[in-house]
């Protein structure tokens, strides 16, 4: 079942950001927009490129008023000894969510259950909690940060905008679409 314009279900983690351990639950993401960014474990080969393409553009998601979750199986203790051993983690300024119980990794459901493992997945929440956006790629495909700034800024073009789509590579600024009939086998 697919999870797209879903309401992400309750949960409850221990997280490291800033420095510190700290408690995070679904209600922390009411009223803003949220990525929850899955890979398969600390201390592996793809997974902190990623994190760090992310961490640089932490910023300009900030700027949207986009907090970025990222989450493994591993610990929060384990996010932070990656954190102080790595200078590409080091970076991070988000929230690097535990989940070891594998709660939220089967809620969003990219959990490899023989594995004890998330595939990569990337889900962009709306500030009413509900899930816009849904990128899945096998292990040895890494994302591009640029990418997803973009996908977010086109689902916040359509929630501000209702009654317009953002077409195949749409870019903030270019032209949208505004479905109807006249339409119709144009484009």
């Amino acid at each position: 079942m697919s999870v797209i314009n879903t309401e992400i279900k309750p949960f409850k983690a221990q997280a490291f950001k800033d420095g510190k351990f700290i408690e995070v639950t679904e209600a922390d993401l009411k009223g803003k927009w949220g990525v929850f960014f899955f890979y398969p474990a600390d201390f592996t080969f793809v997974c902190p490129t990623e994190l760090g393409d992310v961490a640089d553009h932490y910023e300009e998601f900030q700027k949207m008023g986009v907090e970025i979750y990222s989450v493994s199986t591993d610990t929060h203790f384990t996010h932070k000894a990656w954190h102080d051993s790595s200078e590409t983690i080091a970076k991070i300024k988000y929230t690097m969510i535990g989940d070891p119980t594998m709660q939220i990794s089967r809620n969003f459901e990219v959990l490899r259950e023989n594995e004890g493992l998330a595939n990569r997945g990337t889900f962009i929440v709306d500030p009413d909690g509900i899930i816009q956006a849904v990128e899945i790629t096998a292990e040895g495909i890494g994302r591009d940060a640029e990418d997803l700034l973009r996908k977010v800024k086109a689902a916040q073009y359509v929630r501000a905008h209702p009654g317009e789509v953002c077409p195949a590579k749409w870019k903030e600024g270019e032209a949208t679409l505004a479905p109807s009939l006249d339409l119709v086998g144009k484009i």
